[in-house]
């Protein structure tokens, strides 16, 4: 029978044999956890390192964009009278700007009513149609425009404004109420807030309209059509609400839609609303109140000085990791995780020697960081000298974004740059503008007509830029200006059109021809018309599509695009995106330029450390496969372990059962020899 207890039979103890033995069989297992526990702190140390880079790559971020460099900012003397923002534009100096009205909107109320809730008129299907537009001549007398000899002209008139979308509201039997009116203008969002004011008199209620913009040029002409086939005679409706500034005034106004009116070193300026942009080149004034005050215009060096100083630290704090990761301690004789890695250092050349070259290609009198007081230590930290920054920011303002970003110029002021691409490379080049874009259009080939009748020729087909819509347009008899204009409105108003961000512009000429325009520019603009009133509003049109720009940059042939040129392959500056905006054609436009800034070099060069298939990835991708094979091994070496365990104890279990049994021998064989003995004697 088998002893069930190592070491029983013997006296061994066979679980300490085993254990010491299988101690020794494991020592590789301990060379793996070393190994993969270095791995794991190199994995770690990677990801330190890619940290740093990260924020490395942000200092840089902020420095590649153009406008960082361009900053300008507008400071008002009273912040409580106007504040100012600036843009690359505005010419820097002090205005002095005197505020003597603010824009106010147009506000227009009905006569008194008994009740809010009472019906008026019989409730036949009636159009409120509002168009907004600016009031000229006469004067206001007791909140109606009534001739004026004096004035200029003596007689009100009312001129629609082409920008200001309106529109038609319908009433009937369900809301043909002062509630109801107000909901019906409310819920149709046509620029117009309605609201219901009780003055306590005998009849108290007024239902009161508000322009929701401000500006001379948003004074409201509401017209009252009702419909073809309703009952004549009944006039309650009209005679509550029809409102036109030049004829019939049924609504009393209250409030004047008003410009805001400033001067500008002593300059005139009005505006529609109280943001005045462009009264000061380049600055947007948003007035508050009136009076006067002082603004200065003045450059935002400090936004540069941030943006260098935030990349000198950011440098120096990746230097630092970088320096950490890699260093050998004498004294204990141990070394950072990623000591001896080339790929570390060739990520630390790599950086240094970038920041330290000098850029080709740029255009203007700055080409490398020392210029502005960025320079090297011994220790391999960088240093920023801030009087010269200040120094190279006051004499070479406009160089500093050709150092920092990627940016390109041109020699005429009708081209702009817009971007480049991944093969755009520093150099300049000629332009060559054999084309310009155009807007396609629709021309009428006689004068259109001016009266529109419901059912016989109110119904517009458009399709603009590939974007089509139905509109009804309203019957009246039309002036030709107040007609383009009414079209613009009308067609710009369009669901369709809005939620594609597709516009038009409606003009006449001399001879009352009218031409809608798209305003998008190139080959996919185009206008048709159909419909029972495109014969009326434009007899025997012609049909015009738009054309892309064409030309050539740096003698190769570009790709147009609307009014923006792309250089083509096989020219240095390939990708390069130019807008076109006017000028002569065909013609030579002067010479167009790029230059790679610092911040847009580096950028990408630490992108490819960083992505996914960056050189960081890569490593950290390699020590994770290696620690994958240190987990195989270990599997491997467990379950070798496992039977050499098995081995041994079968072996010991073996030589305790044969201890055993020659123990129960020796026994036996002495007590007989004593038996024996004891015979004998």
């Amino acid at each position: 029978m088998a002893i069930s207890s190592p070491g029983i039979g013997s006296n061994l103890d066979v679980n300490s044999i085993v254990s010491q033995l299988m101690a020794v069989e494991a020592q590789p297992l301990n060379t793996l956890a070393k190994k993969e526990a270095a791995y794991l702190a190199k994995v770690s140390a990677f990801g330190t390192l890619k940290g740093a880079l990260s924020s490395f790559q942000t200092a840089l971020d902020a420095l590649k964009m153009p406008a960082k460099f361009q900053g300008v900012n507008a400071t008002a003397s009273d912040t409580a009278i106007l504040s100012g923002a600036a843009t690359s534009k505005a010419v820097t100096g002090s205005y002095t700007v005197d505020v003597t009205k603010l824009a106010q909107a147009q506000t227009i109320a009905t006569a008194g009513q008994a009740t809010s809730t009472a019906p008026i008129g019989d409730g036949a299907k009636t159009t409120l149609t509002f168009q907004f537009g600016t009031i000229t001549g006469g004067k206001l007398q007791n909140g109606v425009y009534v001739n004026d000899a004096a004035a200029a002209p003596p007689n009100p008139a009312f001129a629609q404004d082409a920008t200001q979308i309106g529109g038609s509201v319908v009433i009937d039997s369900t809301n043909h109420s002062l509630q109801g009116i107000r909901d019906a203008v409310n819920k149709a969002n046509i620029g117009v807030t309605a609201t219901i004011v009780s003055d306590g008199s005998g009849n108290p209620h007024h239902l009161v309209m508000t322009s929701n913009a401000t500006g001379a040029t948003s004074s409201m002409k509401i017209s009252v059509a009702r419909d073809a086939g309703a009952p004549p005679g009944d006039t309650a409706l009209a005679d509550l609400l029809a409102y036109d500034p030049a004829g019939a005034q049924k609504m009393t106004q209250s409030s004047a839609a008003q410009d805001t009116a400033l001067t500008v070193n002593g300059i005139p300026v009005n505006a529609r609303n109280k943001s005045v942009s462009e009264a000061i080149q380049g600055v947007t004034l948003t007035v508050n109140k009136i009076g006067s005050t002082t603004v200065n215009v003045s450059r935002d060096t400090a936004a540069i000085q941030n943006g260098v100083s935030s990349l000198v630290k950011a440098y120096n704090d990746l230097d630092k990791t970088i320096k950490s990761l890699t260093a050998y301690d004498a004294a204990t004789k141990t070394g950072g995780a990623l000591l001896g890695e080339a790929s570390v250092r060739n990520i630390q050349a790599q950086v240094r020697s970038m920041l330290g070259e000098t850029l080709t290609g740029a255009g203007g009198a700055l080409n490398n960081l020392t210029q502005i007081g960025v320079t090297f230590q011994r220790d391999g930290s960088m240093a920023l000298d801030s009087a010269k920054l200040t120094k190279a920011i006051d004499t070479s303002f406009n160089d500093m974004a050709g150092l920092f970003a990627s940016i390109g110029t041109s020699t005429d002021s009708l081209v702009k740059f817009i971007g480049s691409s991944s093969l755009t490379k520093p150099g300049s080049g000629a332009l060559h503008v054999s084309a310009l874009a155009t807007r396609g259009q629709v021309s009428g080939g006689s004068a259109a007509v001016l009266t529109i009748g419901a059912g016989s020729n109110d119904q517009l087909n458009m399709s603009v830029d590939g974007i089509s819509t139905s509109l009804t347009l309203a019957p009246n008899t039309y002036t030709a200006t107040s007609l383009a204009a009414y079209l613009q409105t009308t067609i710009n108003g369009a669901s369709e059109f809005k939620a594609a961000g597709v516009t038009v512009a409606v003009s006449v000429d001399a001879g009352g021809k009218l031409t809608i325009m798209s305003n998008r520019y190139g080959s996919a603009s185009k206008v048709d018309v159909s419909g029972n009133a495109a014969p009326s509003l434009l007899p025997t049109p012609t049909d015009t599509d738009g054309i892309d720009v064409a030309g050539t940059i740096d003698g190769v042939p570009a790709t147009g695009s609307g009014q923006l040129l792309t250089a083509g392959v096989g020219s240095t500056l390939s990708g390069l995106k130019m807008e076109i905006t006017g000028g002569p054609a065909p013609a030579d436009r002067g010479n167009v330029s790029f230059s790679q800034g610092y911040a847009d070099i580096l950028t990408k060069l630490v992108d490819n450390f960083t992505s996914t298939s960056g050189l960081i990835n890569g490593q950290t991708t390699s020590l994770q496969n290696s620690i994958k094979d240190i987990g195989k091994s270990r599997d491997a070496m467990n379950l070798k372990l496992t039977g050499i365990e098995k081995r041994l104890r079968a072996q010991f279990t073996a030589l305790d059962v044969a201890i055993a049994r020659m123990t129960t021998t020796s026994n036996y064989l002495t007590q007989q020899l004593a038996q024996l003995s004891t015979m004998t004697s």
